[in-house]
């Protein structure tokens, strides 16, 4: 028993400095369950702006398209970080309505796009 707590403290420590150090080295007194959804949200908006960030393609509504799947599956992404780590059942409710209707457009766009002619450059 004693190794495993010392394994789990060495493990804690390490989650915490790396959870530090993903939040922008800013040490935060509050608890794991924080600085762990603290962690994958921003781990989320990152991949979402650089999703975001879409190359023009001479085609408005698939640049459209592209950007918002990005924008949305951060949105699916930053609801489960609030799944795993929040308390709030109401919010627990909300995040699991953005994740459905989220994929649901997520779906629709991806249809519009692989249904429409591909415009001429």
């Amino acid at each position: 028993m004693t190794i495993k707590r010392s394994t789990h403290s060495v493990r804690t420590r390490w989650s915490m400095l790396l959870t530090s150090f993903l939040i922008g080295g800013t040490a935060v007194a509050a608890g794991d369950n924080e600085n762990l959804f603290l962690a994958a949200n921003k781990a989320a908006m990152s991949k979402m702006m650089v999703g975001m960030n879409v190359r023009p393609s001479g085609d408005v509504d698939r640049d459209f398209a592209a950007a918002m799947i990005s924008h949305h599956q951060g949105a699916i992404e930053m609801a489960e970080a609030q799944l795993l780590y929040g308390k709030n059942e109401q919010l627990h409710r909300i995040a699991q309505e953005i994740i459905v209707t989220q994929q649901e457009e997520i779906a629709a766009m991806k249809h519009a796009i692989a249904a429409a002619p591909e415009a001429s450059k």
